[in-house]
């Protein structure tokens, strides 16, 4: 049994003892090692080594992060916080906003709507009249407001 050396030499590679390793082939050697200097000495000799700290390994959380990327584990069962936790309310609104009046901008400038129109529609727009662009261009095709 060489305890006794694997602590010794646990003590002097500044390590625990599990990350010692002792060379097989040279086991009677250290076996007659009793005093911190024939340990050191086997140190020094490469018989008795320091094994590098094993890592936790990123393999599973980068393969994970991959299918998050492509859209999976999103469902409601993954899902931690409320809605406008995951995205704030302002963002939402800003998002729907910039759509509708990129929208009406460009229907003013191709000339399918005209400036008092385009007017009335950005301040109802403003007032969250419409949802998406969908609901945009169904109410201007029920007050028949688009020119074709």
């Amino acid at each position: 049994m060489l305890r006794m050396q694997r602590r010794i030499a646990a003590d002097l590679l500044k390590c625990g003892e599990n990350r010692v390793w002792i060379d097989p082939e040279r086991i009677d050697d250290v076996a007659a090692a009793i005093t911190r200097e024939d340990i050191k000495r086997l140190i020094n000799d490469g018989v008795i080594k320091k094994k590098p700290v094993k890592g936790q390994s990123r393999a599973r959380a980068r393969a994970y992060q991959e299918a998050k990327k492509k859209g999976r584990h999103r469902g409601p069962g993954s899902r931690k916080g409320k809605k406008t936790a995951r995205m704030g309310k302002k963002e939402r609104w800003i998002r729907t906003i910039r759509v509708l009046r990129k929208e009406l901008r460009k229907l003013k400038a191709e000339g399918r709507i005209d400036e008092h129109t385009y007017r009335r529609l950005y301040i109802r727009a403003k007032g969250g009249q419409f949802k998406n662009r969908r609901q945009l261009y169904l109410f201007m095709k029920e007050h028949d407001i688009l020119k074709e």
